[in-house]
């Protein structure tokens, strides 16, 4: 469950316990969250007053009978009719604003159909400390014929830690584990032992149970379409249709209310199919397992040396630059750690929240001589009057599995670059965009501004380009599914567009435009403008657009253009 709606969820079960609500008062995340705990209260302030036990009912006709009616003498039938007639209105007003409430909470925290289920799942796994299990990733081609990939032995817990074993298939003898301050893999056939930061994380494991239970939270619409027997476990299956990618089906224990199996939809005649062979729960992994040891005779290769330090001061000493920002974390946050990359002389500031510790973020700060050049796959906003790169989703590089959905991969990390005097900030975070912008406006003193979605872009294309929508989604499918990733890049599809405008013959070898020749202009996240930097093009600028799905999972595609002077 995400983190807004378990808050709500909590303040809902506390108002139905006729318990106030500890953040009852307390200034809330977002406007949107006190205005719905605000909806909730005036909707339970309707509800009918709790009655009195047993016995009531007598000891009231009891008192009657020795102290006479209590209604004035002279009271007629038609002012009790129109009593009554107050009375019933009132409860059906109560009622209309009960099912309004449920419409509206069911909007923003519940996907439509079988959101009974998808509750029990979260309540379920909210009482999960750790759980250890094996995991089968088995692929199923168009006849049927299915093929064990590879069996992982699976520590995870709900602090985010996790210890993964490869023990049979691909990889076998890999270990890849994270314990919150440090990440490593251990290869055993090349005796090395890989060193890595704790956080940011893109890469985690298949099936982990609550990311598995998140996406179906946020799914478009969940449907039971049957029951079925997975290790010997009673289960109901879902086909769940995500937010992007092609739907799929997961089976659900009916007595722990966890999934136990999910099974891509198939695409080009391949489904991947992951299954919990056994699943069992514990207070916590391991200790064994959660420490970093290096085995006789293993090479350690550190990806990104980090040194610790106790203060900025430190870090300053060994970086050679004192970073000129506040000291003092941002509101609901704390100060985890403070280190320096000694290769890069790069400063990293590691913060936690302060509430639950769920939510991460890490603040590098190095010097650079070289210009800003924003990343490709960016949204363009603006800290203050400073250009800005941000990337809402950080995805890693391991692709994704066949038929929708990343493997392994997180949606939940956010990137902000910019630069200033002389400086290259970076913060990565799992922190949702508006907690973005109230985290740097807490630490910097200014606002971010992320381009709002669906804006036009302020010039139109002297000549359109036409497409066919159908084929658009065909191809939309195709890259949910791993194939031609250059078209989430929306400088490499302007650069094979015009290319092709160059040589409409076809293009061999080179392209005749090098992609380090556009440039971003523009992009909000669904208009995008690339500047053709090239003498010899016909085209000075692209116009393209994200028709079929408008988040970082869309395709762009070439809508118009500007003919060179």
């Amino acid at each position: 469950m995400r983190k807004k709606e378990k808050i709500l969820s909590e303040y809902i079960d506390s108002l139905n316990a006729e318990i106030k609500p500890a953040r009852h008062g307390k200034p809330a995340e977002s406007a949107e969250l006190e205005e719905l705990m605000d909806t909730v209260r005036k909707v339970r302030s309707l509800r009918e007053p709790a009655m009195p036990g047993d016995g009531f009912e007598s000891r009231v006709i009891s008192g009657l009978s020795k102290t006479g009616p209590i209604h004035k003498k002279g009271a007629s039938s038609k002012s009790s009719a129109k009593y009554a007639r107050k009375r019933v209105w009132q409860k059906s007003l109560a009622a209309v604003a009960t099912i309004a409430l449920i419409a509206v909470l069911a909007y923003f925290i519940l996907p439509f159909g079988n959101s009974n289920i998808v509750h029990a799942m979260e309540r379920s796994f909210d009482a999960v400390k750790a759980y250890h299990g094996i995991l089968e990733i088995a692929t199923i081609d168009g006849q049927g014929q299915e093929t064990i990939q590879m069996v992982l032995d699976v520590w995870a817990d709900k602090e985010g830690r996790y210890h993964v074993a490869h023990i049979e298939g691909t990889y076998d003898g890999l270990i890849t584990a994270n314990n919150g301050r440090t990440k490593w893999q251990k290869r055993a056939e090349e005796k090395s032992l890989n060193v890595f930061p704790a956080f940011p994380d893109p890469y985690r494991f298949a099936f982990e149970l609550g990311k598995e239970i998140e996406l179906a939270a946020n799914a478009i619409e969940i449907r039971e379409v049957g029951e079925d027997t997975i290790a010997g476990r009673q289960t109901t299956v879902l086909e769940v249709t995500p937010q992007g990618g092609l739907s799929y089906r997961i089976w659900v224990d009916k007595e722990t209310k966890l999934p136990l199996r999910k099974q891509s939809g198939m695409f080009n005649a391949i489904q991947y199919r992951m299954t919990y062979k056994d699943v069992e729960f514990a207070d916590a992994i391991p200790d064994e397992l959660m420490s970093l040891s290096v085995p006789d005779g293993f090479t350690v290769v550190d990806e990104n040396p980090v040194q610790l330090v106790s203060s900025i001061e430190e870090a300053g000493a060994i970086a050679g630059f004192l970073p000129a920002i506040s000291l003092e974390a941002p509101e609901g946050f704390e100060i985890e750690r403070i280190a320096v990359e000694t290769e890069t002389k790069t400063i990293k500031m590691y913060f936690i929240s302060s509430s639950d510790g769920y939510e991460k973020a890490v603040l590098s700060l190095r010097r650079t001589n070289s210009g800003f050049e924003p990343d490709a796959m960016a949204v363009l906003g603006k800290i203050g009057d400073v250009d800005t790169e941000i990337i809402l989703n950080v995805q890693d590089d391991l692709g994704t599995i066949p038929g929708g959905g990343v493997y392994g991969g997180s949606n939940d990390i956010c990137s902000v670059r910019w630069q200033h005097d002389a400086y290259e900030y970076k913060l990565v975070a799992n922190i949702s965009p508006e907690g973005l912008t109230v985290f740097i406006k807490d630490l910097f003193g200014k606002e971010l501004t992320i381009p709002a979605a669906y804006e036009e872009p302020q010039e139109g294309p002297m000549i359109k380009v036409p497409y066919d929508i159908e084929v658009e989604k065909n191809t939309q499918k195709s890259v949910d599914s791993g194939s031609s990733p250059w078209r989430l890049d929306p400088v490499y599809v302007a650069q094979v567009f015009v290319s092709l405008e160059m040589s409409p013959g076809g293009i061999e070898g080179d392209y005749p435009i090098d992609y380090d020749d556009l440039s971003i202009l523009s992009n909000d996240g669904v208009n995008a403008i690339i500047e053709v930097n090239d003498p010899e093009s016909p085209i000075s600028r692209v116009y393209l657009e994200r028709l079929v799905r408008q988040d970082d999972t869309g395709i762009w595609t070439v809508v118009g253009y500007d003919p060179a002077p």
